[in-house]
This record gives structure tokens, C-alpha cells and sequence, in this order.
């Protein structure tokens, strides 16, 4: 039998009476007087406790000085024994720091997750609280005036309908009301003023507009451009595509700057929230997504609204900046904030039934222009909510809405072409039959009117009266007939197209190409 700490055949067999081990005598006794336990159980030890084996006696040598070979050899068992036993207690100490390691790592992790779980939880009451308190103290006025509306009211009022049911509206506040008219009027005042700007295309310009370049932007799975937005300032376009991405493309290097994903269906509207580092993305998926860059330039989703019951076909930025709507196809328009992502106001419409397929604001942002899978286009007062006009003579579904930077002119295109209306008269003035217009869209100025239907075409506005002459008709090089969506870029020194076989085009003057290496149509 072995010691149980040297691992070797004791000379001076001695037995733990409690835990019946096996040990050289003088290793024990040594680990005894030193730690006063058992070196392997760890029990409390006396020498009382340590019982002598008889054995045969070993005749050992005379001891001798160290200088002899009997000496050395006695000096060296005296270090191996030390040397065994610093070594055992070595290992039992790592063994319990590894175990006690162990747990308090395991025990960081758990304290780390739920304090940043509770953070999270805090920040979002926090949040909710500070909007709460800010809107609160207008939320009996505002439900008041909007009792009285006839043509429109806020879902707050008709709480129990769709999946929100349980969500609180705090109504558009005389805070944000003052702030709307406060922009409307400063709006109006500068149209007065407003001039053609210098750098405007010119009509010849536009006569000479070719296809300058290619771009396909999005998946080949489910090709197709379904939307698109201009940042002017930056001449970077953004993208929605039935692949259910979006793609914002620096134009003048033709370079992908971002691909957002989240959206399960395809992208039904982008648009961009002035010069921010905003976009806004609505989908056939019910939901409306604010994106938001950081500083590396990779853009992230802030917020995922699901307010709406039913496809989100639209969405419209205020002229402030702060706000936006969003149409959809169960029957309702939301107002939110854009910096909360909170729903002020959800808006049906009791005299009838309709499904919103298109919206955008009025240049001074008191009026927001809906269209309707039902053929009818609705204007809307955004300060009450009120529906105060209705224009029929449509045949089919709305597919898009512009109104002219004059504040007079609104286009509609559906189905059976385009329709211009004149706000002033709330009539019906001018009708282009193009049919299956998808896109309609006056640039900046309001000087020129892009169409997108079976191919593109280009218009001069005029007055009522005047005639809208043509001036020039591109051609869809897609292939497919589908020519999506229409934007003027800045200054109207290029036209950009998107189209159902994904591919974005850029039509200008030949030799004001800014990229080398296009993507041209295979």
C-alpha cells in the first residue's frame, strides 16, 4: 500500500482512524502540526487521530554528517518531503480557486444581463412618461374639438376597432397645432416671394435627356422597384423594393451606402425626413420603420410602428420635419411624432368606407391629399382632422399623389391616366390618358410634371387655362412595360426611374455622367 500524499511505500506506516488513509508518518504528522487536518478530506486532525501499522523493521543507516553520501541522501529525502507536500496543498488550493472562480464568473453574467435589462425597461417608462406628460394636459381639449367632426375622427375615439385597441392616442396637442400653423404661415409668406431658381434645367436641357446610366439595386429573387425618395442635398436616392429591402445609392458615385432589412413584405414608400439622417419606410407587412445612421454611416431601424390593421401603402413627411403620416389600407391614416415614433392620431372616415393607397402633404403642411383604392381622392385638414374635400372622376385605384410647390395644383394618377386638380376651385381642370399610371410627380420648382405609366413622360406646367405642352418622352427600357415611380433631381438636372426589373435609371444630358462604371442592362 501506497501513502495516500507521496504516492510511495511508507517506511513508518501510520492510519487515519477517521478516514482510514494510509500515511508516511512523518509526512502527516508534519501536515498536521502546519494545518491541523487531514490533507485529502480535510477533516479536523490530531496526532491522537494517526494510529501506527506494525511492520517489519528497516534497518536504516548510522546517521552521518551531510558531507557523507548517508547524510545527502537523508538531506534529500527531508526536501522531497517538503516538497510533496507544499506541491499537494498547491493543488487542492487551485482546485478550490477554479471552483470559486467558476460560480462568481457565472454569478457577473446573470447581475450583468439583468441590470441591462432593467436599464432598458427604465428608459422606455422614462420615455413614455416624458411624451405622457407633454401631451397630457391638451388631450381633453383636443378629443373634444375632434367629437364634433362629422367627415373624420380619431381612433381614439374608436378605440375598440383592430389590434390596437388598447393603445392611448393623445391627439394632435394645441402645442403641435400652433406649431403646424406657425409653419404653414412662414411657408406661405415665402411662396409669395418664391422665384424660378437660375440653376433650373432648362426645357431645351430636358429635349436632350438620354439614359445615362443603369443601376440593378435590389434581389433578382423578387425583382422590382416598388418606391422611391430623393435627398437632394446629398443627390442620394433611396429605393423600396418588393424584395423587402431598401437601398439608399450615392448617385454621384455610384456606390450602395446602406441596405436596410427588416421589413418581412415588400417596401410599398420610402421618404426621406428633410436633410436628417432620418428615412422612413412603410410595407405590405403592416408596419412603418424610422431609420436612423450612426457614425460609421450604417443605418439602423429606431422604431417599427405597427399601428396599422392592414397594408401600409404610404407614407408623407411634414414640412417641419417633426411629423409624418402614414396611409394604409384598413381604412386609416396615423399622424405621429417622428422623434418618439409615438401615433397622435389615427383617422377614419365614418361617411364611408375606403382603403388609402397614396398620401402626401400640401407644400405648407395644412392640407394632406389622400387616394383611395376606391377611385376617390380625399384632402384632408390635418389640424381637425376633418375630411374637406372629395374629387371623383377616377377609374380604378389611386396609385399616386403630388401637389405642385405653387400650392395650387394637385396631380393624381390611377388607372385610367393622370387627372390635375385645382384646389382653389376643387375642380377637375386637365386629364392625361395614360392608362396604368403608376408614378406622378412635379419637381421642386414646380416647373415640370414627370408621369410614369407604359413609358415615361415629361410636361411644362401652365395655368388652368394654358395648355400643358409635352417635352419629352423616355422610353421603359425595362422590358416588362412597368415603369414604377418618377423623381426629378436637383435642380431637375436628371430624372431618375425605377421599375419592375430592379433596375434604377438615370436620364440626363449625355456627358454629365458622374459614375465610370455603370451598370448598364445586360
Amino acid at each position: 500500500m501506497n501513502c495516500a500524499i507521496s504516492g510511495e511505500v511508507p517506511e513508518e506506516p501510520v492510519v487515519s482512524t477517521k478516514s482510514g488513509l494510509l500515511y508516511e508518518k512523518r509526512l502527516i504528522e508534519r501536515h498536521i502540526s502546519d494545518y491541523g487536518k487531514c490533507p485529502v478530506t480535510g477533516e479536523p486532525h490530531t496526532m491522537d487521530d494517526i494510529v501506527a501499522i506494525k511492520t517489519g523493521k528497516i534497518v536504516k543507516p548510522k546517521p552521518l554528517h551531510t558531507a557523507s553520501i548517508p547524510g545527502l541522501l537523508g538531506t534529500f529525502q527531508t526536501e522531497w518531503d517538503s516538497l510533496m507536500l507544499s506541491n499537494f496543498a498547491l493543488e487542492q488550493q487551485l482546485h478550490t480557486a477554479r471552483q470559486e472562480l467558476s460560480h462568481a464568473l457565472y454569478q457577473h453574467d446573470a447581475a450583468c444581463r439583468v441590470i441591462a435589462r432593467l436599464k432598458k425597461e427604465r428608459d422606455e417608462s422614462r420615455q413614455l412618461l416624458a411624451d405622457a406628460e407633454r401631451q397630457l394636459p391638451s388631450v381633453p381639449e383636443v378629443t373634444t374639438a375632434n367629437a364634433a367632426h362629422s367627415n373624420g375622427k380619431r381612433a381614439v375615439d374608436d378605440g375598440e376597432q383592430g389590434p390596437d385597441a388598447k393603445k392611448m392616442r393623445l391627439g394632435i396637442s394645441t402645442e403641435v397645432i400652433t406649431e403646424l400653423t406657425d409653419c404653414n404661415a412662414a411657408l406661405s409668406q415665402q411662396r409669395k416671394k418664391r422665384q424660378i431658381p437660375q440653376t433650373l434645367a432648362s426645357i431645351d436641357s430636358l429635349e436632350k435627356f438620354t439614359q445615362l446610366s443603369s443601376h440593378p439595386l435590389h434581389k433578382t429573387n423578387k425583382p422590382g422597384i416598388f418606391s422611391m425618395d430623393i435627398l437632394h442635398s446629398k443627390d442620394v436616392i433611396a429605393t423600396g423594393g418588393i424584395d423587402t429591402t431598401a437601398v439608399l445609392f450615392d448617385r454621384p458615385s455610384g456606390q450602395i451606402l446602406s441596405t436596410l432589412t427588416g421589413h418581412s413584405k415588400k417596401v410599398t414608400s420610402i421618404k426621406f425626413v428633410g436633410d436628417t439622417n432620418l428615412v422612413l419606410t412603410a410595407s405590405s407587412d403592416k408596419t412603418v420603420r424610422i431609420w436612423g445612421s450612426s457614425e460609421d454611416g450604417n443605418y439602423g431601424c429606431r422604431h417599427t410602428l405597427k399601428d396599422h390593421s392592414a397594408e401600409v401603402r404610404a407614407v408623407t413627411v411634414h414640412a417641419t420635419n417633426k411629423y409624418f403620416v402614414s396611409a394604409s389600407m384598413d381604412s386609416t391614416w396615423c399622424f405621429y411624432d417622428l422623434s418618439s415614433g409615438l401615433c397622435l392620431a389615427k383617422v377614419t372616415d365614418d361617411s364611408e368606407k375606403v382603403d388609402y393607397t397614396a398620401a402626401a402633404f400640401h407644400p405648407d403642411g395644412l392640407i394632406l391629399g389622400t387616394g383611395t383604392a376606391q377611385s376617390i381622392v380625399k384632402i384632408w385638414d390635418v389640424k381637425s382632422q376633418a375630411n374637406v374635400a372629395k374629387f371623383g372622376g377616377h377609374t380604378g385605384e389611386i396609385t399616386s399623389v403630388s401637389f405642385s410647390e405653387n400650392g395650387y395644383f394637385l396631380a393624381t394618377a390611377a388607372q385610367d391616366g393622370v387627372r390635375l386638380w385645382d384646389l382653389r376651385k376643387l375642380k377637375n381642370f386637365r386629364t392625361f390618358d395614360f392608362p396604368d399610371a403608376n408614378s406622378v410627380e412635379f419637381d421642386h420648382s414646380g416647373s415640370y410634371l414627370g408621369i410614369a405609366a407604359s413609358d415615361i413622360r415629361v410636361f411644362q406646367t401652365a395655368s388652368v387655362k394654358a395648355e400643358w405642352n409635352p417635352i419629352k418622352t423616355l422610353p421603359d427600357l425595362s422590358g416588362t412595360g412597368k415603369a414604377t415611380c418618377v423623381k426629378f433631381g436637383p435642380d431637375a438636372k436628371y430624372i431618375a426611374v425605377g421599375s419592375m426589373d430592379r433596375n434604377l435609371r438615370i436620364f440626363g444630358l449625355p456627358g454629365d455622367e458622374n459614375t465610370e462604371d455603370s451598370a448598364q442592362d445586360s
